[in-house]
């Protein structure tokens, strides 16, 4: 459902941050194994340059001529040895343009558990002159396993059927959850590998495996989480990257989907009218029938105002939906629930598209579940995942560490030693992430961040990080907003004691292993950032053996970044994306008027701004990205009616309409005809005349109108155009009582006192 969908999608966070000290601002993390894997990964190194290989299939979808299609052979877990081998769907097209550029776009859709096939189409024809690489997450419709989930979708609509608080009624949904979790192990599928370090890798091999030495890295929504991690693990291959619905490091998870939706509905001016449409809701729950997406059957469902509340937070993602949700707001809080049908159809056909045990296997991982819900409102779907993920109970992902990624090379004499004296950084209202690091350890959340440097000493294969009583620095920096673009002034830093030397301006990448031997993260924005751009170090002590870091022999620049968000995005806003590109040297940030969740598919200013990015980096912004594509559509500038959507569902209602217009048409010509052989017959063509005026006026009234207005209302000017058909009516009746008329003559009154009926009792009634 896309009520279902994409708003629990909002918790997911990158783990990626940029270091004040260190490594150089042109440093990249090198994501290493987890604490005595060393030896073991690189005796398995080979192993898995063997198993990365490609298998052709015919594209399981509709794709633009030229597209070949096939799998990437991969290990489901990369640090077990002789792990099974899995198949990650992907598709390549190949640019046919003069000035074909020789470095492709390699695109992978959010959920997680979204396909991404389907967006081949739009991404050919953005950038016509790249090679376009689609990749398929491990786990998902295109790819083998599929991680297929009809029991939960199964105890999702089970849930809808009853107008209860999802949290007394998580019960059905755990029993459905637990049956399919249970299932995808009795098939042999170890769910600790569908996971974001493993999607990120699979993308680093299937670079290699294709043949391109550098390649563009666009993610949207979870999928910018991959794609830091990918650029992290692949610097030399990574050209730039572009993050559309960036998720910024560590976002709270369970219970941030109402904020976030309040603060979007507000920016519409709409929280008043809000919270009355969810009080009314919660008192008296509405019932929908729609269609089961498993079934096709037909199923009522009870919605609360925290439902309907969950189903529009999703309607936010679509841009054609964006200008209505002023009037829908308002006409539902005055009691005109007829008006959610068309975002309740909606969210039940998108139950189905995507695959839940994926999802959950990632997010239950990834982010785990907090063991109670907050005192506060708490939209359907974070409710949901927070019981499910308890009752998966899946191991979460060691925070500060990934696993072995593709190309990571033994230690060399010039390694970094790492401990644990490294950065404890919190996140003040969006979760917490602990990474260490022995000489330049440090981790950036976005809020307040406290991070630890110390004194080290080598040895050729372990290193023992000593934290020492090290002196904290403070940097200044400023930050400047031009339209809807976010530039980065960054003041000189002067390292720390302890530091590497050396440091230059900006954020950094740290590399280093925390208390488990992990690597060191990376991911955009640096610490705690006051009104003048200030960032804070502060000093850790501590002592603990770790494992030897490899670094590389020569250090990649930060590729050029692109960070875009869309103004109305409950789902990852943008205030929180330009806050973290504001850290980054490298990166700038967009924001496009109008929007929500996935500025690609939703601007055309967007796809031009990001297809311009890709060819040139440092070119100017090609068009205006706060000019809003659609006005908003205000309580008031429609009649508020679902009539027409009805009829969109069932054509064969608009027959009254359409036999009207027919019987008008007949009755002028008939009139005309009559009065030019002197035969009478002017009110018949006044009667014919006033029914082709009326559909006239109403085919222009409504062809001004987009098609997501019509699902919830008509020009407000219709209705008063509806007096012309009381007026042919009249005519027609007259005509038929007059002397010498035939009896055929009272069908045209017949029809338009039906048609009348039609209009004032169900059009506009």
């Amino acid at each position: 459902m896309r009520g279902v969908r994409g708003a629990a999608v909002t918790a997911f966070a990158a783990a990626f941050t940029l270091t004040s000290v260190g490594l150089p601002a042109t440093a990249l993390a090198t994501g290493q194994p987890r604490q005595g894997q060393t030896t073991e990964l690189a005796q398995h190194a080979n192993v898995r340059e063997r198993q990365a290989q490609l298998e052709q299939r015919p594209c399981p979808a509709a794709v633009p001529v030229g597209t070949t299609c096939g799998f990437l052979l991969v290990p489901e877990r990369r640090d077990v040895p002789d792990s099974k081998i899995i198949k990650v769907g992907y598709a390549v097209h190949k640019s046919t343009a003069a000035d074909r550029k020789p470095d492709p776009v390699v695109y992978e859709s959010g959920g997680p558990g979204s396909a991404s096939l389907q967006q081949a189409k739009l991404l050919v024809q953005s950038v016509p002159d790249h090679d376009v690489v689609i990749v398929e997450q491990r786990g998902d419709r295109y790819s083998s396993p599929q991680l297929k989930c009809d029991e939960i979708v199964t105890g999702l609509v089970q849930t809808l059927r009853t107008p209860g608080q999802t949290a007394q009624e998580t019960p059905a949904i755990i029993q459905q959850a637990v049956a399919c979790r249970d299932r995808l192990r009795s098939q042999g599928i170890d769910l600790t590998g569908y996971r974001t370090a493993e999607i990120a890798s699979d993308l680093v091999d299937l670079r290699r495996a294709l043949g391109y030495t550098q390649w563009n890295l666009f993610g949207v929504g979870y999928s910018t989480r991959v794609m830091l991690q990918a650029a992290s693990h692949d610097p030399r291959g990574t050209r730039s990257v572009v993050l559309d619905s960036f998720l910024p490091a560590r976002s709270s998870s369970y219970g941030d989907a109402w904020p976030k939706l309040a603060a979007a509905i507000a920016k519409m001016g709409l929280t008043g009218r809000f919270d009355a449409m969810v009080a009314r809701l919660n008192a008296s729950p509405a019932t929908f029938e729609t269609r089961d997406p498993l079934t096709d059957g037909r199923v009522a469902e009870t919605l609360n105002g925290n439902d309907v509340a969950t189903i529009l937070a999703e309607s936010l993602d679509d841009f054609r939906a964006i200008p209505i949700i002023p009037s829908l707001v308002d006409g539902v809080a005055d009691g005109k629930t007829g008006l959610l049908q068309p975002l309740v159809d909606q969210a039940g056909d998108a139950l189905t598209s995507r695959e839940w045990g994926l999802y959950y296997a990632v997010r239950c991982q990834d982010e785990p579940a907090t063991t109670t819900a907050p005192n506060r409102p708490e939209l359907f779907t974070d409710t949901v995942d927070r019981a499910v993920c308890q009752a998966w109970d899946l191991p979460p992902v060691p925070k500060g560490t990934t696993p072995a990624t593709p190309g990571t090379t033994p230690a060399t004499p010039g390694t970094t030693p790492s401990g644990s004296g490294g950065a404890k950084s919190g996140t003040a209202g969006a979760g917490r992430e602990r990474t260490g690091s022995g000489t330049t350890g440090s981790a950036r959340g976005t809020g307040s961040t406290k991070t630890g440097t110390g004194s080290t000493t080598k040895t050729p294969t372990t290193g023992t990080g000593t934290g020492g009583n090290s002196t904290g620095t403070k940097t200044h920096g400023t930050t400047g907003t031009t339209g809807g673009v976010t530039t980065t002034q960054t003041g000189t830093r002067r390292p720390a004691t302890g530091a590497t030397p050396g440091a230059t301006p900006g954020g950094t990448r740290g590399t280093g292993s925390g208390a488990n031997g992990g690597a060191g993260t990376a991911s955009l924005g640096t610490g705690k950032t006051g009104v003048n751009g200030t960032t804070k170090t502060g000093t850790r002590t501590g002592t603990k053996t770790g494992s030897t870091v490899p670094t590389r022999a020569a250090q990649a620049p930060l590729p050029p970044m692109l960070v875009v968000g869309g103004q109305f995005d409950a789902t990852t806003p943008p205030e929180a994306a330009r806050q973290s590109t504001s850290r980054a040297p490298s990166a700038r940030f967009v924001e496009f008027a109008g929007v929500g969740h996935g500025v690609f598919q939703s601007s055309d200013c967007g796809r031009r701004t990001i297809s311009t990015f890709l060819d040139d980096p440092h070119a100017a912004a090609p068009c205006d990205p706060a000019k809003v594509p659609e006005p908003m559509v205000r309580p008031g500038t429609l009649f508020l009616t679902s009539s027409v959507y009805k009829i969109m569902q069932e054509p064969v209602m608009v027959a009254p309409l359409v036999l009207f217009a027919l019987m008008s048409v007949v009755q002028l010509l008939g009139g005309l005809v009559g009065m030019v052989r002197r035969r009478g017959g002017w009110i018949t063509a006044v009667a014919g005349v006033s029914g082709v005026v009326f559909i006239g006026l109403a085919a222009l009234s409504l062809g001004n109108s987009t098609e997501a207005m019509l699902t919830i209302g008509i020009p407000k000017l219709l209705p008063w155009l509806a007096v012309l058909t009381v007026v042919a009516t009249v005519a027609s009746t007259v005509a038929a009582f007059r002397d010498h008329a035939r009896s055929i003559a009272i069908v045209p009154s017949m029809v338009g006192l039906a048609f009348i009926a039609y209009t004032y009792g169900w059009l506009i009634g």
